[in-house]
């Protein structure tokens, strides 16, 4: 390595060094400042409207939106209409086999694909 990079380096990790205390405490004013300010914020504030806040927040959950394409979303839809379906089957023969007389209750059965798309 030649004298001259090496002198720069050395004048570089000089320079940092000094620059290194500097920034520490800098920051560690700043963090001090932000501790005391959150305190503050802490003691304005009763312990049970801090308590609410948690749980509200808790409660609250962001809703994520499918970003599905319209074939997609078809076939979901399809797939679902069939699992009502099943489902209706089900609990119609369960009506059944209890011992209910399906002459009084008729079930309506419900078109599996709707004209108007819903």
């Amino acid at each position: 390595m030649k004298l001259k990079n090496l002198r720069k380096k050395i004048r570089r990790l000089e320079k940092r060094l000094k620059e290194g205390p500097k920034k520490l405490a800098k920051l560690k004013q700043k963090l001090e400042a932000a501790e005391a300010g959150r305190a503050m914020k802490g003691k304005r504030k009763s312990p049970a409207q801090t308590a609410g806040a948690k749980k509200l927040g808790a409660v609250k959950k962001a809703k994520r939106k499918l970003n599905l394409s319209p074939e997609r979303r078809a076939q979901l839809a399809e797939a679902m209409k069939a699992r009502w379906a099943a489902k209706r089957a089900a609990e119609a023969s369960t009506t059944t086999s209890t011992g209910q007389d399906s002459a009084q209750q008729p079930t309506a059965q419900l078109p599996e694909n709707k004209p108007d798309g819903a």
